[in-house]
């Protein structure tokens, strides 16, 4: 038989840097904090010092089942770095910014708004679909009529 290479995914690594999502039960969830120590094979300490002060993580261990990791890494960052080092080490590598840049961010942001939507404003959503969907099917009618 030959030879087989099993690689797994490189952002899907735990390690000291990765930026995680914050959820479950915990009144943080939905916010961002990285990685700075392994505890053990279940549980990390994360510390979160985001830009804006709604988002800030406190330093805290947390198991992984209640943290989601991205693609996000903060490279050569120390084990147990203190909240001070992070800090700059989160703005040096814009972590805020790419995470809003994020398709991940974009849709957490989308879900949001339409939980937040009032039933005549998805009336509205309704309407402004059709009338999308009824001008690509004219444009679709033309360009066949076209061809």
């Amino acid at each position: 038989m030959g030879d087989a290479t099993i690689e797994s995914p490189e952002w899907r690594k735990v390690e000291v840097g990765r930026i995680v999502l914050v959820q479950g039960t915990s009144p943080y969830a939905g916010r961002l904090a990285a990685i700075v120590e392994i505890i053990d094979h279940k549980r990390a300490l994360v510390d979160g010092p985001s830009a804006d002060p709604k988002l800030v993580v406190p330093r805290q261990a947390v198991s992984f089942v209640d943290v989601l990791l991205s693609d996000l890494k903060i490279q050569k960052l120390p084990r147990a770095v203190r909240t001070g080092t992070l800090k700059a080490a989160w703005e040096k590598s814009e972590i805020d910014a790419k995470w809003k840049e994020s398709k991940w961010a974009k849709r957490k942001d989308q879900t949001e708004r339409r939980k937040a939507l009032t039933d005549f404003d998805r009336f509205k959503v309704m309407r402004l679909k059709k009338q999308r969907r009824f001008e690509e099917r004219k444009a679709l009618v033309n360009v066949k009529a076209s061809a």
